[in-house]
């Protein structure tokens, strides 16, 4: 992953000031007070991963507490949904991703608009999607798991964070150019789906790198494959 520190941070200093601040709030240096980070995904994942190392950066920047709330839930529109209600003063901020602000909104019937709702700051990180499959699968490479997959695609499951999330969208795109079948079974989080796969309960994730790195370095998961044309992006909004 690739963190723009220095471009974020000057936004993160000023760009999230600038909506809707009271006049009060304009007569003050900001931030004023401790400012909460809201990741619409459990504590453990890649989302989470990504705010964490960037809250522990503002914090000696700004000089204030930013404090992390997870908030899981609906493909990630319960935490974002949250933010879209906080007041526009820049002490709320949302961290999410392509399915978060782009898929939501084509998936769900929203009770906030990601266009129109949020001020975009940066664009914090950039990261492949590996194919990973559970350590008793019998086969060590893409070609070879393809084959596996035709073989056993009844018997089949794969993790996914939800129907619209980018786990979802590219493990459907997988079955199509693969043309193979097997069934989805939808989590609250990507650490979540992890576990099972760690434990043998599901064969395959299509999982962002950040999420499964330290497992597969452990050797309890396989990487069979890197999907570098379809990048995860994790943003912020305030």
């Amino acid at each position: 992953m690739k963190f723009p520190r220095r471009r974020f941070l000057r936004l993160a200093a000023g760009a999230v000031a600038l909506p809707a601040l009271s006049h009060v709030a304009r007569a003050q240096a900001y931030p004023s007070r401790p400012i909460t980070m809201l990741v619409p995904f459990p504590a453990g994942g890649g989302t989470d991963a990504v705010a964490r190392t960037i809250t522990d950066r503002m914090q000696t920047s700004l000089g204030q507490t930013v404090i992390i709330e997870n908030l899981a839930g609906a493909s990630g529109t319960l935490g974002v949904g949250r933010g879209a209600r906080a007041a526009g003063d820049g002490y709320t901020l949302v961290v999410g991703g392509w399915d978060t602000f782009v898929a939501n909104g084509a998936v769900y019937a929203l009770r906030y608009n990601v266009l129109n709702d949020f001020s975009p700051i940066a664009l914090v990180a950039t990261q492949p999607l590996l194919i990973v499959s559970k350590k008793a699968v019998p086969v060590n490479d893409l070609k070879g798991f393809v084959a596996w997959l035709k073989d056993n695609q009844d018997k089949v499951s794969a993790g996914t964070t939800g129907v619209g999330g980018v786990q979802h969208v590219a493990t459907i795109y997988f079955q199509d150019r693969t043309d193979t079948r097997f069934g989805l079974v939808p989590y609250r989080g990507g650490a979540l789906a992890l576990q099972d796969l760690v434990a043998g309960q599901i064969d395959l994730i299509i999982s962002p790198a950040v999420d499964a790195i330290e497992l597969t370095r452990a050797g309890t998961i396989k990487v069979l494959a890197v999907m570098a044309k379809l990048p995860h992006t994790t943003e912020c909004a305030g």
